[in-house]
């Protein structure tokens, strides 16, 4: 039996890493056998990927090739490691997929939504989350949280105006393509974000049990 693909999605610093680990350990004491990845990465491969574009040197990478680089680390984790586990029968938990390459190059870089899709289509292979988690804040709190001790990576260094730009293609998205996303609430405490994630998490067993 096919396992089942859920993705985490929402601006930098929305939460998602906290919350994915806090799942993982739901899941791991329930007795659920479950692989837990993140985009950009997840392969050898894909992390080398993730080192060239999230570095801050890397300035000179041009939009296009920005957004080959993303399809090209999610191909090669679709391949590697998505697929397979699936295959395999195991729940999958991914931190981003493609949403996030329809917001931040398709949106935010300006190489528009149906560009993007088309390369992340021939990518996937057709692979599609059974449910995205997307984690509604705004971007500019969660981005001041993210950046102020750190200094953050190539993209978290862009500036609110792009962040904004982003989340507002995350907006348009979730009109567009609305299959299988759960808004969470990730104003709220990380209790509060847990408990709705786990909700959305347990309704999609129950689901598949039917």
């Amino acid at each position: 039996m096919r396992g089942l693909f859920i993705a985490l999605e929402g601006p930098d610093g929305s939460g998602k890493s906290t919350i994915i680990k806090l799942i993982g350990n739901y899941l791991k004491d329930r007795g659920i056998e479950f692989v837990m990845t993140r985009e950009p990465g997840g392969t050898l491969i894909g992390e080398e990927i993730r080192h060239i574009v999230l570095d801050e040197k890397n300035t000179a990478i041009s939009n296009e090739t920005e957004a080959l680089l993303y399809a090209a680390a999610r191909g090669q984790h679709v391949h590697e490691k998505i697929l397979p586990s699936l295959e395999e029968g195991k729940l999958v938990l991914c931190e981003r997929f493609v949403l996030s390459s329809l917001a931040y190059q398709g949106v935010g870089r300006e190489l528009g939504i149906e560009k993007v899709k088309y390369i992340n289509d021939f990518a996937t292979r057709g692979v599609y989350p059974d449910l995205i988690l997307f984690f509604y804040v705004d971007p500019e709190v969660t981005l001041e949280r993210k950046t102020g001790n750190q200094g953050g990576d190539r993209l978290e260094q862009e500036g609110n105006d792009f962040h904004r730009t982003v989340y507002e293609g995350y907006m348009e998205l979730l009109k567009l393509y609305p299959k299988n996303i759960k808004v969470i609430d990730a104003t709220k405490s990380i209790e509060e974000v847990l408990e709705q994630s786990i909700k959305e998490v347990e309704d999609l067993l129950t689901k598949k049990r039917e």
